[in-house]
């Protein structure tokens, strides 16, 4: 595929990530696509068969980024607080941001039948992004930034604290002290020196 079949590629992503983040999974059609984008249908189907299609590419995206973000900045020996810092003021800022997120999306698409069972599970997503963060808080306690602590425990207090604000900020408007205070805790538990 050339770079103008990429880009129509990434055009429909963008569009799609709105309007799942807008009406979640199931209320999102391959025509709503198709007028987001401007596309004519043969267009869509030339690079997308389903909504279920790009969604997983949506989320194949979202976690690759994430996961290349840890893995050179570790590589690069940046230092682990510098990380955390970084990761966790995006996450504050997306545990606030209803508009933009794919939480009830999520939901409805992995909690089908058809995907509970499939190597696209929510189980797998939650693996992956558990190896990532896992990486990164042993990579924080063997360079004496972070406190010995159980590195799984812990990412299931981020990745679970993280997806029930921004589940709830779906249904009801969240006070930014919350997530606030969620990362500052995350700070606490883990860094040595919080304040430094």
């Amino acid at each position: 595929m050339g770079a103008k079949g990429e880009k129509t590629k990434q055009l429909i992503c963008q569009c799609a990530f709105c309007l799942f983040a807008e009406k979640g999974f199931k209320d999102v059609t391959m025509k709503d696509i198709c007028e987001r984008t401007k596309l004519s249908r043969g267009g869509l189907y030339r690079h997308y068969e389903s909504t279920s299609q790009i969604f997983l590419e949506i989320v194949k995206v979202l976690m690759a980024n994430q996961q290349n973000e840890f893995e050179e900045k570790i590589k690069a020996k940046v230092p682990a607080r510098e990380i955390l810092y970084d990761v966790l003021e995006r996450y504050e800022n997306e545990m606030t941001d209803s508009e933009h997120s794919l939480s009830i999306a999520i939901y409805e698409f992995f909690s089908s039948p058809s995907m509970a069972k499939s190597n696209n599970s929510i189980r797998q997503q939650y693996e992956t992004s558990k190896d990532m963060w896992t990486a990164l808080i042993r990579y924080g306690i063997q360079t004496g930034e972070f406190s010995s602590v159980d590195p799984e425990a812990v990412y299931d207090l981020i990745v679970f604290s993280y997806q029930g604000v921004r589940m709830y900020s779906k249904l009801m408007e969240i006070d930014d002290r919350i997530p606030k205070g969620i990362t500052r805790q995350i700070k606490t538990l883990l860094l040595k020196d919080p304040a430094g």
